[in-house]
C-alpha cells in the first residue's frame, strides 16, 4: 500500500464536514480506482450490487454515493437498470460519466435534500458512504422519501459505528416505515490487501419502503 493509499484511506475516514468531503475526493477521484479500488481488493461495491440482485433488483435504482461507478458496474452486470447516480463530488461523477454506465448523474448532499421527487426510484443502493465522517442515519428518512412503495435499498453499513452513529437506533425507529429487514455482515477488502483497514467488514442493510 502506497503513502498515497494510506493518506486517501486515513483522509477518508476522518472526513467531518460535506466540504471535507468535496475537496478531498476533488483531488483522489481520477486516482481512486486506481489507487485505492485496486490496490486495496477492495470488494464492496460489488458485495452491495450482488445482495441488491438477489433480492430481485427493481429498477429505476439511484446509486447514492455513486463515486467511481464501481458499484453500478457490478449491478449493470447482472443486467439491471436504468441506473442514475448522485454523489456530493462532481469530480468522481465526472469519472463515473466516462463508463457509460448511468442514464442520468447529479451531485447531491444527502444531509440536505435530493433534487428528485417523491417515489421516483424503485431501489437504491449505497455502498461505502454510511461510514464515520460521510452520511449518518439521518439520511435514511431523504432515500425512503424518494423510494416507491416496496422499492428495494442495499445500503452498506461500517460495522464499528453501526451501533455508536445510530444506525441501529434509526433503523429500529424506522420499523413503521419499513419492511424485510436484513443486515448480513461482509468483509470491506479482499485478501490481497494489507494494513490497519484490512479486516474491516460492515452490515448491507436490505429493506423495503412499505407499501402506501
Amino acid at each position: 500500500m502506497t503513502d498515497q493509499d494510506k493518506l486517501g484511506l486515513d483522509a477518508a475516514y476522518a472526513l467531518k464536514t460535506p466540504e471535507d468531503s468535496k475537496r478531498l475526493y476533488a483531488d483522489w477521484a481520477k486516482s481512486y480506482d486506481s489507487d485505492f479500488a485496486v490496490n486495496h481488493d477492495y470488494l464492496l461495491p460489488k458485495v452491495v450490487a450482488d445482495l441488491y440482485a438477489e433480492q430481485g433488483g427493481p429498477a429505476p435504482v439511484l446509486d447514492v454515493g455513486a463515486g467511481t461507478g464501481l458499484c453500478a458496474a457490478a449491478l449493470a452486470g447482472h443486467g439491471i437498470g436504468p441506473i442514475d447516480a448522485t454523489d456530493i463530488s462532481q469530480e468522481m461523477l465526472d469519472v463515473a460519466a466516462t463508463k457509460g454506465i448511468y442514464r442520468t448523474l447529479f451531485t447531491g448532499d444527502l444531509t440536505a435534500t435530493l433534487p428528485v421527487p417523491d417515489k421516483t426510484y424503485a431501489g437504491i443502493i449505497s455502498s461505502g458512504t454510511f461510514t464515520t465522517g460521510h452520511v449518518g442515519p439521518e439520511a435514511f428518512d431523504e432515500l425512503l422519501r424518494i423510494t416507491a412503495p416496496g422499492g428495494l435499498l442495499a445500503i452498506s453499513i461500517n460495522k464499528k459505528h453501526f451501533a455508536s452513529a445510530g444506525f441501529e437506533a434509526k433503523l429500529a425507529a424506522l420499523s413503521d416505515r419499513i419492511s424485510d429487514l436484513a443486515l448480513p455482515e461482509r468483509a470491506f477488502y479482499g485478501p490481497n490487501t494489507t494494513g490497519p483497514h484490512k479486516n474491516d467488514t460492515g452490515y448491507i442493510a436490505l429493506f423495503r419502503r412499505v407499501r402506501d
